[in-house]
C-alpha cells in the first residue's frame, strides 16, 4: 500500500524485546516484498506464526485455457450462474493469461477455515452483498461496490452476511495477478518523494477504509489455513487461531476502497480510458467508469470514438447503469474485445447520445498487455452473436436523433 499505519500494540523500535503479560517474547515477523526492498509490515504474533503442520495437497487450480488461437470480440452473461462453493472455491476463472487471470464468485456457503493467497495479490470487486473481512492486519468491513485489495501472503476469512431474501445473491468478481507483482495506485497518483496521493488523483487516502479492531484471537485449539502456492490450494494446521496478532505497523496491508468514491476526471471533449484508472499490477490496469458530467463542447460526441486496442485486450464488467450503447448487454455482463479489432458504440447510438449531458453508467474494467484466453466456463456462457451486433449500421439523418440529458459511454 502507499502510505504508512499502524494498528494495535507495538514495542517502541523494531526488532527489540517485547514481551507478552506473561513474560513470554511475542514473535516479530517481517512480512514484505521484493526481497524486503518494497513494502514492508512488520508484525507481532502471540505464538511463532512458524508453528504449522499438515501441508496435505487438496487441489489444482491451475487454469485450462481454450479457444488460445481464436480473436474475437466475446459476450459474457453470468447473472444466472447458480450460487456455489465458498468465497474461494467458489470462484470460477472466465479470462486469463500469465500476467493476471479474472474470476467471479457466487458463494452458496460459508469458509470454515482461513486463506493465504501466496501466489499473488487479488483485488475484490463486491458487486452484491455485505459482510466482514477477518484479515492478518485486522478487520474489514465491506458492502456493495467497494474494492477489497489483499496482498499476497495475508491470512484471511471473507464471512458475507445472509442476503436478503428479495436481494440477489451475494456476488464479487477477483482479479489475482499471476506474475509476483502487486495491486497498486498508479504511480502517476503518487508523490514520487513522500507517496502521498497528488492533487489531480481521483481518490486519496481519505477514501481508503484501513483494517480496524478487533485484531487479536487468542484461542487453542485445531485450525485450518489453506495456501495457495504453485498452482494448488494446499492445507495447513495451527494450533492456534491463525489470527493471533496483537500489532503491527508498515505499509503492506489489506484495504477498502469504495467505487462510488472515485472522482471521475471529466473533460471538454471525451476522455480517453486512462482517466479512469484506479490500480495497476505489471501489465495490466484496472479502471473504474463511474456515473458522470458528460464533455461540454457544444458540439461534442459523448460516446467512445471507435479504437483498435493494439496493446492491449479490454475487458469491462457491467456493474449498473444504462447499457444503451451495448446491445443485450445487461447487469453483471462481461465483454471482451482483443487487440487489433476496432471496436466503440453499437450502431444508432452516436446520434443518439448527442445532447445527453450525463451519463449513470458504472462498470469496472481491465486492460491487459497479454492477451487474456477464455476457460470452459467462460465459452458456457459465451454469446456466439455478439461480434456481429455491429453489422446492421446505417448513416442516422441528423433529423432523428434523439438527444437525451443521459447516455450510456461504455468504452
Amino acid at each position: 500500500m502507499a502510505y504508512y499505519t499502524t494498528l494495535g500494540e507495538l514495542p517502541p523500535k523494531r526488532h527489540i524485546q517485547f514481551r507478552r503479560p506473561d513474560g513470554a517474547l511475542y514473535s516479530e515477523e517481517v512480512f514484505g516484498t521484493e526481497g524486503f526492498v518494497g513494502p514492508t509490515s512488520t508484525i507481532y504474533h502471540i505464538h511463532p506464526p512458524t508453528q504449522v503442520a499438515g501441508w496435505t495437497k487438496l487441489y489444482s487450480t491451475k487454469a485450462q485455457y481454450v479457444e488460445t488461437d481464436v480473436m474475437r470480440m466475446r459476450h459474457l452473461k453470468t447473472l444466472d450462474r447458480a450460487p456455489a462453493g465458498d468465497p474461494v472455491t467458489g470462484r470460477v476463472v472466465l479470462l486469463g493469461n500469465t500476467d493476471v487471470e479474472m474470476s467471479i464468485c457466487v458463494p452458496a456457503e460459508g469458509m470454515d477455515y482461513h486463506y493465504k493467497n501466496g501466489q499473488g495479490d487479488e483485488c475484490l470487486f463486491v458487486h452484491f452483498g455485505s459482510g466482514t473481512l477477518y484479515t492478518t492486519f485486522g478487520t474489514l468491513t465491506f458492502g456493495p461496490k467497494d474494492y477489497i485489495i489483499i496482498p499476497k501472503g495475508t491470512i484471511y476469512r471473507m464471512v458475507f452476511d445472509d442476503a436478503p431474501a428479495d436481494a440477489p445473491p451475494n456476488r464479487f468478481i477477483c482479479f489475482e495477478t499471476c506474475n509476483t507483482s502487486h495491486i497498486l495506485p498508479p504511480p502517476r497518483y503518487l508523490s514520487k518523494k513522500t507517496a502521498q496521493f497528488l492533487e489531480h488523483a481521483p481518490y486519496c487516502e481519505r477514501d481508503l477504509r484501513l483494517p480496524q479492531l478487533p485484531l487479536t484471537f487468542d484461542e487453542a485449539g485445531e485450525f485450518e489455513v489453506r495456501i495457495k502456492a504453485r498452482d494448488s490450494v494446499h492445507s495447513y494446521t495451527y494450533t492456534y487461531h491463525p489470527l493471533d496478532v496483537v500489532g503491527w505497523d508498515g505499509c503492506y496491508y489489506p484495504y477498502c476502497f469504495n467505487i462510488d468514491d472515485f472522482s471521475p476526471i471529466v473533460g471538454k471533449h471525451h476522455m480517453p480510458p486512462p482517466t479512469h484508472q484506479t490500480f495497476e499490477g505489471h501489465n495490466f490496469v484496472i479502471c473504474s467508469f463511474c456515473p458522470r458530467v458528460l464533455d461540454f463542447h457544444p458540439e461534442a460526441i459523448v460516446v467512445p470514438y471507435n479504437h483498435s486496442n493494439l496493446d492491449s485486450d479490454e475487458v469491462l464488467y457491467y456493474v449498473e447503469g444504462n447499457y444503451k450503447a451495448r446491445k443485450g448487454i445487461g447487469v453483471a455482463s462481461v465483454s471482451l474485445h482483443p487487440q487489433g479489432i476496432p471496436h466503440g458504440p453499437h450502431p444508432g447510438t452516436v446520434e443518439k447520445s448527442i445532447g445527453a449531458t450525463w451519463t449513470d453508467e458504472l462498470a469496472v474494467m481491465c486492460d491487459t498487455f497479454r492477451p487474456l484466453h477464455p476457460t470452459t466456463d467462460a465459452i458456457d456462457c459465451d454469446d456466439p452473436d455478439y461480434p456481429q451486433s455491429w453489422a446492421d449500421w446505417k448513416p442516422t439523418p441528423p433529423g432523428e436523433q434523439q438527444a437525451s440529458d443521459s447516455a450510456d459511454t461504455w468504452d
